[in-house]
């Protein structure tokens, strides 16, 4: 279980990054519909975040992955100038399927 520090870290780095995916000029990313970030997990060291994805109605996952990662420099850069951290964390970016598998079975019980 992550410490009460780790956990803060994780929201803002997550609440940081929903704000940039916002503004992001990449196509692979900002033509997709709806991306949301549905958590962070920080090392305890602090050198890697896995950030987890969830694109609704994405039809090019696989694209949107290298989007990200192509912005994850990027991206990394803003989130020091926001987050007061000693060393910005090298993002993971990593699919996370549990809105639409949700979805999914709601709509199974729904019928």
């Amino acid at each position: 279980m992550p410490s009460n520090r780790i956990g803060r870290i994780n929201e803002e780095i997550q609440r940081e990054l929903a704000d940039q995916l916002r503004r992001l000029k990449d196509p692979r990313v900002s033509q997709v519909g709806m991306v949301s970030i549905t958590r962070v997990d920080t090392t305890s060291d602090l050198r890697y975040a896995r950030v987890y994805i969830s694109a609704l109605n994405c039809q090019d996952e696989k694209g949107l992955m290298k989007g990200l990662k192509s912005a994850s420099g990027y991206l990394r850069h803003e989130l020091g100038q926001k987050v007061d951290l000693r060393y910005t964390p090298e993002l993971q970016f990593i699919m996370d399927d549990s809105i639409a598998h949700g979805a999914h079975i709601l709509e199974l019980l729904n019928h």
